[in-house]
């Protein structure tokens, strides 16, 4: 069974991370989550589940204007080429639905199958907004707090600049 929302709150507290969390319509797009959001500080993300034809599974994590090269991201990370996940993996490991991706599922990659990698200029936010495994609500985070959850599931993020 998935971590629901009230257990990835509990891991925040238990990690002494603070976060706010506003509820909303559920949104399917960036173009949705922009016109319903209101005004929520921070960088609005948009998450990539993506595998490639090993079998490695990644999730890039950026901000939601971010344009990333899915042929030129394999050279960046280490990986083979990249398509999208299925929705099944995808509620597998990451616990949630497509439109929900959120870095906040990594709560439920028990098995760390999963290689994060955050998008270098959203590491300049100050705050980040993600959905709490499901899209109809946005909790923001700070960054290093971001890193701090991602680490506390057992994930070593990196780093990598992809945004064209």
């Amino acid at each position: 069974m998935p971590a629901s929302r009230a257990d990835l709150m509990a891991r925040f507290s238990a990690l002494g991370i603070a976060t706010e969390t506003r509820e909303h319509p559920p949104v399917f797009t960036v173009d949705e989550a922009q016109a319903l959001r209101g005004q929520i500080p921070g960088g609005h993300c948009k998450n990539l589940f993506l595998k490639d034809e090993k079998g490695a599974v990644w999730l890039i994590v950026c901000l939601e204007d971010a344009r990333i090269d899915l042929k030129a991201a394999p050279a960046r990370i280490g990986s083979r080429r990249l398509s999208f996940g299925k929705p099944d993996l995808l509620m597998e490991l990451l616990g949630v639905e497509p439109g929900s991706v959120t870095p906040f599922g990594l709560i439920n990659d028990v098995g760390n199958r999963i290689t994060v990698i955050l998008e270098e200029r959203m590491m300049q936010e100050a705050l980040l907004n993600y959905h709490p495994l499901g899209n109809d609500a946005t909790t923001t985070i700070k960054t290093p707090d971001l890193v701090a959850f991602i680490r506390s599931c057992g994930h070593e993020p990196r780093i990598v600049a992809l945004a064209a």
